[in-house]
């Protein structure tokens, strides 16, 4: 037999209102997840790699002044320069712990450490984002609208509910959906890095137009849970591929 069926075999996949019912193979008693049946995801490595290629330009392109005492964009944030530090710390463990709790090898032989990186991402979520909610509120006085600051309170709800209903399923150890909701929450975490490629790559942030940029933020922020599902219906869908084998 292919070693990728037996495989599947070996493991019954509960739909996923059944989670958690008598008789489903999933190792409660020892408190670890149960890994899928299909061979890992490859088209999550490409997403990866298109993510750090992001996250490279944004640190080239706007994040500079942070190792650039004298750079004119200070004028700017030193009215809540104290706040970004925190708020900072909290976003930077959010985007680079999230890849690692989608790592399959990672769940199954550390559990310990995948349960860690997850508390410190749910941490940092509800830390990032009433921080910016604050930030935001203080930048009106540099010429934000106040509808940025709205939209702001949107932002940071959608990723504070999508990472809190997340947990829940966690702690109901219904890991389908949980996995469902932390793909939505980490796809409305990485709107911090699509809003500032779209700005960067067309030019749109040389000089600031306060008017494009809340667009674009708005336009990420509303198609980021839709970006969510995709990534979720592609993730089944080669599940259930793999199990039809």
């Amino acid at each position: 037999m292919d070693p990728i069926a037996k495989e599947a075999q070996s493991w019954h996949i509960p739909e996923p209102g059944n989670v958690g019912q008598k008789g489903v193979a999933m190792t409660n008693t020892t408190g670890v997840m149960p890994a899928p049946s299909a061979r890992p995801f490859r088209a999550k490595y490409l997403v990866f790699a298109v993510i750090a290629a992001m996250a490279a330009y944004v640190l080239y392109h706007n994040e500079r002044f942070l190792i650039d005492a004298a750079h004119p964009v200070w004028n700017h944030y030193d009215p809540f320069k104290w706040w970004l530090l925190p708020h900072g710390i909290a976003g930077l463990c959010a985007l680079v712990l999230a890849p690692l709790q989608f790592a399959e090898g990672l769940r199954r032989r550390h559990t310990a450490l995948h349960r860690t990186t997850g508390t410190i991402y749910v941490i940092g979520v509800f830390i990032l984002g009433p921080i910016g909610l604050y930030i935001q509120h203080l930048d009106e006085a540099q010429g934000a609208a106040r509808s940025f600051t709205i939209e702001t309170v949107i932002q940071s709800s959608t990723l504070m509910i999508t990472t809190g209903i997340g947990l829940y399923f966690a702690l109901k150890r219904q890991f389908t959906y949980h996995r469902q909701w932390m793909i939505r929450s980490y796809a409305v975490a990485l709107t911090f890095l699509e809003i500032r490629l779209i700005l960067g790559v067309f030019g749109l942030d040389q000089p600031l137009d306060w008017h494009i940029l809340e667009t674009v933020v708005w336009s990420c922020v509303a198609s980021s849970v839709l970006i969510g599902d995709i990534a979720n219906q592609l993730y089944e869908g080669n599940l259930a591929r793999a199990r039809a084998r």
